[in-house]
C-alpha cells in the first residue's frame, strides 16, 4: 500500500484538495482547540486546517510523498504540524495524550481494521472525542472514491464493534456530494461517527 499512496501523492496537484473534509470541519469548530491526532493524513489537509484553528496537530501516514507535500503546505500558510512517517499498527503514543482523534476516510485492510481502531481509544484522553468519516458498504456502487473491496468499506455494526469502548454520540450512513480534488468527486456513500471516551 505504501507504494500506491506515494504513486498517487506524486504529482503536483493535491488529489484529494487542499480544504478539509467538511464532516470534520463541521465537527472540530464545536470543539475547544487542544491536541489532535490524524491517522492516515495524507497529504495534510486536515492537520493544516485544524493548525490554523490552534490545534497542536500529530499526524501519520505510509507515504513519505504524501509527508511532504503536508509540510509544504503547512509552511505555505505558515503553520506547523507534526507529521510521522509509519504503518498505523506500529505507531504509538502516550495514553489520554489527545483531546481529539479523527479518522477520515482511513481504511485499512478488514484483517487490521479492528485492532486498528481498537488501539487508538487509549490515546484519548477521558472525555476525548474520536471523529470518523469513511464510506459504507454501498459505496461500491459510486466511481467517487474508495477501495473497490467491499471488506474494507465500514457498516455501523462493524464500528460500534470496533469502538463499543466509547459512548457513541452520532453514526450513522448518509449519502453526500463529495468536492475533494479529483478522486473524491461527486455522489458518494459515506459513515460519520462521533464517540467520546468516558
Amino acid at each position: 500500500m505504501k507504494t500506491f499512496w506515494d504513486e498517487r501523492y506524486s504529482s503536483a496537484e493535491y488529489v484529494y484538495g487542499e480544504s478539509p473534509n467538511a464532516f470534520f470541519k463541521a465537527q472540530l469548530e464545536q470543539l475547544t482547540p487542544g491536541t489532535l491526532l490524524l491517522p492516515c493524513e495524507g497529504e495534510g489537509r486536515n492537520a493544516v486546517f485544524a493548525a490554523g484553528k490552534g490545534w497542536l496537530v500529530e499526524a501519520f501516514d505510509q507515504s513519505e510523498a504524501g509527508r511532504t507535500k503536508a509540510l509544504q503546505l503547512a509552511e505555505r500558510k505558515g503553520l506547523n504540524i507534526h507529521y510521522q512517517i509509519g504503518d498505523w499498527l506500529e505507531m504509538t503514543y502516550p495514553e489520554a495524550s489527545f483531546d481529539v482523534i479523527a479518522l477520515v476516510f482511513a481504511h485499512l485492510p478488514a484483517a487490521l481494521r479492528t485492532a486498528a481502531h481498537q488501539q487508538v481509544i487509549p490515546y484519548l484522553k477521558p472525555g476525548g472525542v474520536l471523529i470518523l468519516e469513511g464510506f459504507n458498504k454501498a459505496q461500491l456502487q459510486y466511481q467517487t472514491g474508495g477501495p473497490r473491496d467491499l471488506a474494507m468499506l465500514f457498516s455501523e455494526a462493524e464500528l460500534r464493534h470496533d469502538f463499543a469502548a466509547l459512548d457513541i454520540l452520532e453514526l450513522y450512513e448518509t449519502e453526500v456530494e463529495l468536492d475533494e480534488g479529483v478522486f473524491h468527486q461527486g455522489k458518494a456513500a459515506v459513515i460519520r461517527m462521533v464517540g467520546r471516551r468516558l
